[in-house]
């Protein structure tokens, strides 16, 4: 056996290398064929129901006002409700058909079960998932102190997106719909100071590229970015300053631009024509190439790029007293639930209140939602949470 597998060793990849180049031409043809007749018969979003959550701002806002623009019912999920206000009323003069906000968060389940359910109650179906939770952060993983932050990055960056999804997807099935994931890069092309993120988005990709072939009825769109908007701006390997604003969630960053706007169009515009992928900037696959056939250079490219930057210094806020996010206001209780606190003394929820319809006639008409409310209990002890507001 030990021989078969080294023959195997220096044959099959020199031979799938020659196989691939005389197939390319053929392979491009097709993918050329297949994307002129899904955008021929691009799928209709008018009066379709789309759910996006993390929608409070950055790429989640912006998706919005793309569904917005094709009159699609939007059901706006973020923790911030008061900006969910705002950016309901803009998707409405873009176009939507309606507009439902919910203050929920998407690291737990009964959550999820709520808007879900609230959702279906009301529209009667859900067309699009839109995943857009996110987390980033920029320091050394022997750096952190205070190790309850583990657990919130994977929350965010996993289960945030693993939990609508388990919810949403027995009514996705009946409406043959949709699954839209914003990943990252960072899933194949790990960088230095992102350990953390960058585990997390792997086993997210992985979750859904498996998801694939386990549910057939149900489309799944992974879209892939690189440094883009506020991650551009600010720099993933920026220091000091920019360590302590990555640990802002890229859901409720306010991030305004091109590569912003352009990468939420592209996801939309992919997602209604059936694509399994979409990618922005799509030059980052080459470093795929590097990474498998000479990850040497890669490690070198980031040792220069961390060299550049002089002595190594501490990146990471954990344990040092500063705050790890740009303080704003106070912290709001939407009432409906118990206030649930971490150690800040910060509420770790801010959910429970009725979901707000929006309409082109202005004032919310009188419905009622059944089988949509949901018990909230404290925290579970065996599984550990810790949201930053």
């Amino acid at each position: 056996m030990d021989l078969i597998h080294s023959v195997l060793n220096l044959v099959v990849p020199p031979a799938s290398l020659v196989m691939l180049a005389f197939a390319w031409p053929a392979l491009s043809f097709i993918n050329v064929c297949e994307w002129v007749y899904n955008t021929l018969y691009s799928e209709n979003m008018e009066d379709k129901v789309v759910i996006i959550t993390g929608a409070s701002s950055g790429i989640g806002e912006q998706i919005a006002y793309e569904y917005a623009k094709k009159k699609a019912k939007l059901v706006l999920v973020a923790r911030r409700e008061n900006r969910l206000r705002g950016i309901g009323e803009n998707a409405r003069l873009l176009g939507a058909k309606h507009v439902m906000i919910m203050a929920a968060d998407v690291v737990k389940l009964h959550d999820c079960a709520r808007f879900v359910t609230e959702t279906v109650n009301y529209h009667g179906r859900v067309d699009h998932l839109v995943n857009t939770a996110s987390l980033g952060h920029t320091f050394y993983f022997e750096e952190a102190i205070d190790t309850s932050v583990f657990p919130a990055l994977v929350d965010i960056n996993f289960w945030g997106n693993v939990y609508p999804t388990y919810v949403a997807l027995p009514f996705l099935r009946e409406s043959n719909g949709r699954v839209i994931v914003n990943a990252s890069a960072e899933n194949w092309l790990p960088l230095p100071r992102m350990s953390l993120y960058a585990a997390a988005k792997a086993a997210l990709i992985n979750f859904y590229e498996t998801l694939r072939f386990e549910v057939k009825e149900v489309g799944i769109t992974i879209a892939t970015h690189g440094w883009i908007g506020s991650e551009m701006t600010r720099g993933k390997f920026m220091l000091e300053d920019g360590a302590e604003m990555q640990w802002k969630e890229e859901r409720e960053v306010h991030v305004t631009g091109g590569p912003v706007v352009e990468f939420a169009r592209l996801m939309v515009e992919g997602a209604c024509r059936g694509e399994a992928y979409v990618k922005y900037p799509s030059w980052y696959d080459i470093f795929l190439l590097y990474r498998v056939f000479a990850p040497s250079i890669l490690g070198w490219t980031f040792r220069l790029l961390l060299s550049s930057n002089g002595a190594r210094r501490s990146t990471s806020l954990i344990g040092t007293g500063r705050p790890l996010l740009e303080s704003g206001s106070p912290p709001k209780h939407i009432s409906g639930g118990p206030r649930l606190t971490g150690t800040t003394g910060k509420p770790l929820l801010e959910a429970g209140s009725p979901p707000k319809l929006l309409t082109r006639g202005g004032s919310p008409p009188n419905f009622l939602l059944t089988g949509g409310s949901f018990t909230f209990s404290q925290r579970n002890p065996h599984h550990h949470q810790q949201k930053m507001e």
